[in-house]
């Protein structure tokens, strides 16, 4: 294994928990007899696909600024050739006192890259001396026993997914007209225009003689997106109206919403009284047929 160069002490915080490291503890039954040693290697661990190793100097790290106290570091093994292995990573030790865990880990670089140059990382200074050998503090029993931890979480660029979420605001050709001939002889099946828009389809959807609770006395007017995932949302703010072909006296409404699977249109049940259609004067209905259309001010692109 390469040689790896020691980083100057950094910012650490530490913390207490009840819960247990996830990958890897060190029990050691005589840390007397083990600060004989200048370091202590662990055995190999394996976490997020690759080996692992805690490096302890139980008298401190010298060369490291640890002089006085406990240094601790997380070591790989066998990393690999031209990759950087890119880390999250906490250590540990259990205050038998208190039942919990002193857990320590990098303030100022929360991810950490080890490769071939760099194979160690860690904290010289993870405790004094002073604290660590004081029984009351709760790390040494009276048989001088202790344990340590770690937890290491990798991670897998090359399993990430990227999502770009974009809103365009009043895009250009962003108003589909539907035109409904024959409008006397409609029944109550409701009647739709498909249109494509930022990469999507939709649906432009009127029911004559209404919908739910507009029923047989209102039009019912909706602007649906089509072919939604499960989980998939669209968010769209638009205008549906009914032109009045005679004086341009247009019925209009606005909506915003977030559009999904479960729920993909947004529209009135009531958008207008069928009693206003009849109305020859007003013009929404002429020459017998009908015209509504949709104006898209914003759209989600995902």
């Amino acid at each position: 294994m390469a040689m790896c160069c020691f980083a100057t002490a950094r910012e650490s915080a530490k913390y207490m928990r009840a819960l247990q490291p996830a990958h890897y503890l060190l029990k050691i039954e005589s840390f007397d007899v083990l600060s004989t040693l200048d370091k202590y290697d662990s055995g190999v661990f394996e976490a997020g696909g690759y080996k692992w190793r805690l490096s302890l100097y139980p008298k401190g790290n010298n060369g490291d600024n640890g002089s006085g106290y406990v240094s601790l570091y997380l070591s790989i093994e066998e990393p690999p050739p031209t990759q950087t292995v890119h880390v999250n990573y906490k250590l540990f030790v259990h205050n038998k006192l208190q039942k919990k865990y002193l857990t320590i880990q990098d303030t100022d670089e929360e991810i950490s890259s080890f490769n071939r140059s760099k194979t160690q990382h860690g904290f010289p200074r993870f405790l004094s001396l002073k604290e660590f050998e004081n029984r009351s503090n709760g790390y040494l029993d009276e048989k001088h026993s202790c344990t340590f931890g770690a937890e290491v979480f990798v991670i897998q660029p090359a399993k990430m997914r990227e999502e770009s979420f974009t809103l365009i605001r009043y895009p250009t050709q962003n108003t589909f007209t539907f035109q409904i001939e024959n409008w006397s002889k409609l029944g109550t099946d409701p009647l739709s225009k498909e249109f494509t828009f930022e990469g999507r389809q939709w649906k432009l959807l009127v029911y004559p003689k209404g919908n739910a609770a507009g029923k047989g006395k209102s039009l019912s007017v909706y602007l649906e997106v089509q072919h939604l995932h499960e989980k998939m949302k669209v968010y769209a703010e638009f205008n549906l109206r009914v032109l009045d072909q005679l004086k341009n006296n247009n019925k209009e409404k606005p909506f915003k919403s977030w559009l999904s699977a479960p729920c993909p249109r947004k529209g009135d049940a009531d958008f207008m009284p069928l009693k206003d259609l009849e109305k020859s004067a007003k013009g929404f209905v002429h020459d017998d047929a009908l015209v509504v259309d949709v104006q898209i001010r914003v759209v989600s692109k995902l």
